[in-house]
């Protein structure tokens, strides 16, 4: 992984980790439970997204090796693998 993307996700994950203390100091001081609900929501989206990122580096990284090996078969079905893994 390029250092600029390493440094992208590691910024939205401190990000997302301020998101989760807000949400638990929300619980703690009895906020309105519609409120923290849609604060978990953005939680979980913003988890998905660094998700969403972290496939597509490991796509580009994957297919880019494939490709200088020769061997894109097999490094093609484990990347479908990973996804399958991801999007459930």
């Amino acid at each position: 992984m390029q250092s600029d993307a390493r440094q992208k996700i590691i910024a939205r994950l401190k990000r997302i980790e301020g998101q989760v203390r807000g949400v638990q100091r929300m619980i703690e001081e009895g906020a309105d439970c519609g409120e923290i609900l849609n604060q978990i929501a953005a939680v979980r989206s913003a988890t998905h997204h660094v998700g969403i990122l972290m496939f597509e580096n490991h796509a580009q990284d994957c297919i880019a090796k494939a490709m200088q090996l020769g061997e894109t078969e097999h490094d093609i079905d484990e990347l479908i693998k990973v996804m399958g893994r991801f999007i459930k």
